[in-house]
């Protein structure tokens, strides 16, 4: 049996059961609903003919040529669909809740699956539903401090403790700076990281505390949702004051071992911002193991960036501060 079901109704009962989005595979890899398996009724060049014949013929021929690249993948779709819903019971989605996926529903639910479920509105849904999410009143605490501060270390310290937290730095697949990058795996798209950011946030209990740390807009190359963003920026801050040489100690921690030109591409990355006099320091100092003064360096940009940023926050009533001697969170969770 096939039942329609609103995207509140599928983030219900999501976890008990699988997801199918029949998207073709460019949409699928452009973003999807975190945990969806993709069994696309077309290829990316099967949806782009399909849709050539739609806007210069007409729909009828449309479905028909649909119809002939579907037919011979029937039976496979069934298969495919049975790995995914050992159970029999499935959810199916497209982009819109049209065609696509009321078809492959309707066959999955003739061949034996036993409740087979559409989302009403597909995967344009989806993401309006998570977008109104974002705006919601809640109780945000933001994690702020200079570069070096540890302070993703703090919120996984705060998250062992029972406390709700937001990385996004997690999310993203990158750090934030220029350095960023190095170590992490490939970053989402900019449409999946809001995808996983909504399927993080989602889940916590807005009337309690949700720690998130300060961040620019753009994280690497994805950009944290301009709604979600400017609701950061109107809550209280709790800026960590450590001292420079505690930090350039945690940054040499972090990245000495990173491959030296991946940190040079990095530092050639700020040339503008650090000085070509600065800059050719700052490489001759990666090749010679002194990454000590190539930590000191970039602090003397980014300590500027992050202090005029936080000079430009409108609530700056709402800015506290907190003052440690070191980067050593554990040490400090005990005072």
């Amino acid at each position: 049996m096939v039942q329609q079901i609103e995207v509140a109704t599928f983030l219900e009962i999501e976890k008990k059961l699988s997801v199918i989005d029949v998207r073709s595979p460019g949409e699928f890899e452009k973003g999807h609903i975190p945990g969806a398996i993709n069994i696309p009724l077309f290829t990316n060049e099967e949806r782009a003919h399909v849709g050539t014949v739609y806007k210069k013929k007409s729909k009828e021929e449309a479905i028909e040529v649909g119809y002939k690249y579907v037919f011979p993948k029937l039976e496979n779709f069934i298969y495919e669909s049975q790995k995914v819903a050992v159970n029999g019971d499935v959810i199916v989605h497209c982009w819109r809740g049209g065609m696509r996926s009321k078809s492959f529903a309707k066959h999955l639910s003739d061949n034996g699956f036993n409740n087979v479920f559409v989302i009403e509105g597909g995967y344009k849904a989806f993401r309006k539903f998570a977008s109104n999410l974002f705006t919601v009143d809640a109780k945000i605490c933001v994690l702020g401090g200079y570069t070096g501060s540890g302070k993703t270390h703090i919120l996984n310290c705060l998250n062992e403790m029972g406390e709700q937290i937001i990385d996004l730095e997690g999310l993203a697949n990158h750090k934030g700076s220029a350095f960023g990058g190095i170590g992490n795996d490939k970053q989402p798209t900019i449409e999946q990281f809001e995808n996983n950011l909504f399927w993080n946030w989602k889940e916590l209990d807005y009337s309690k505390t949700i720690w998130v740390e300060d961040e620019s807009h753009r994280i690497g190359q994805v950009n944290i949702p301009m709604i979600f963003y400017k609701n950061m920026k109107n809550k209280p801050l709790l800026f960590i004051e450590i001292p420079k040489e505690e930090r350039i100690k945690h940054l040499v921690d972090e990245y000495a071992d990173c491959p030296k030109n991946e940190l040079i591409v990095s530092i050639e990355h700020i040339t503008k911002r650090l000085g070509g006099n600065n800059t050719q320091i700052a490489i001759q100092c990666i090749q010679d193991n002194n990454f000590a003064e190539v930590a000191n360096l970039s602090l003397s940009y980014y300590d500027k960036y992050y202090l005029r940023g936080l000079n430009n926050r409108e609530h700056q009533n709402n800015v506290f501060t907190l003052k440690l001697d070191s980067i050593n969170h554990k040490q400090n969770s005990e005072k």
